[in-house]
């Protein structure tokens, strides 16, 4: 298996909403792309499945030896390899790979975020800069391009956290800032005894209208002349932000029993339409 076929199996094996619109990318792209989404793989597996947290740190302390060897033309993981044809021709920089570990590992140190300040480092850290390192392959004119790719990260982690309130909470996980569920009134054990009621309710909808804000903020921090090459990020977009509106318009307080999901004829109808008008859907 060569280092491109193990990385197509990798991410063919996340399901991400992403990966239909690969197919319109360039086949140089295509690559790039999916090598740096088998490297967030390999590391959100590690927060994700290993439950010592020693192993689990050591673990990605090697994915940091492993970043340094990668950038001085010597990796040693089919990941890595796939990746180094494209650092200098994409621009890609180290620091946003060495940052997407760090978010990794505040995920494997803590289980709850004391203010919005923690937790939108660690949106920054685990999507954002993902997002600034797509936006390098896609290509982009104007250098604010760069700060749409980090509003569009921290609201698609925003609904991810959404989204999976339940799940996270029976994993022993809270993203919700603590300081926001004492001002409601809402204590962790209801959101990890998964009680619904109208506080819960209350509480997914100002964490949605935060996420709003930022599809909000990255919709207006957009260059014109970028929206064409960025416009696979405004697929992601898209598709995120009706899920959004599906979980607000779905008994909210459910969102602790039930996960909403988009079928996949509907995230390939927004991806259809996107790829056409490159812009914002919001009313799909």
């Amino acid at each position: 298996m060569t280092p491109h076929e193990y990385c197509k199996q990798k991410t063919k094996e996340s399901h991400s909403s992403f990966l239909s619109a690969f197919i319109f990318l360039k086949k140089e792209k295509r690559e790039a792309l999916t090598a740096l989404y088998a490297y967030c793989r390999e590391v959100d597996d590690i927060a994700d499945e290993c439950l010592d947290h020693e192993i689990a740190s050591k673990k990605l302390n090697w994915w940091r030896e492993e970043v340094e060897r990668l950038f001085k033309g010597a990796p040693q993981h089919p990941v890595s390899k796939a990746l180094h044809p494209f650092l200098s021709h994409f621009n890609l920089s180290k620091n946003y790979f060495i940052e997407i570990i760090d978010g990794m590992e505040m995920d494997v140190k803590f289980n709850r975020y004391e203010s919005f300040e923690q937790l939108e480092l660690y949106c920054y850290r685990v999507a954002s800069c993902v997002g600034i390192l797509s936006a390098h392959i896609f290509g982009f004119k104007n250098k604010d391009t760069l700060t749409f790719a980090k509003n569009l990260g921290i609201a698609l982690q925003l609904t991810n956290i959404i989204r999976d309130l339940g799940e996270d909470a029976r994993r022993g996980r809270i993203y919700i800032p603590l300081d926001e569920l004492k001002k409601l009134g809402v204590s962790e054990e209801e959101i990890i005894s998964l009680k619904n009621s109208e506080k819960i309710k209350i509480l997914v909808q100002n964490q949605s209208d935060r996420a709003k804000k930022f599809y909000d903020l990255a919709s207006k921090t957009l260059p014109i002349e970028d929206k064409k090459s960025q416009k696979i990020s405004l697929v992601m977009g898209n598709i995120y932000y009706v899920l959004l509106k599906e979980i607000v318009k779905d008994n909210p307080e459910k969102i602790l029993n039930q996960k909403t999901i988009l079928p996949g004829f509907r995230k390939m109808r927004i991806t259809i339409l996107t790829m056409l008008g490159c812009s914002f859907i919001y009313s799909t």
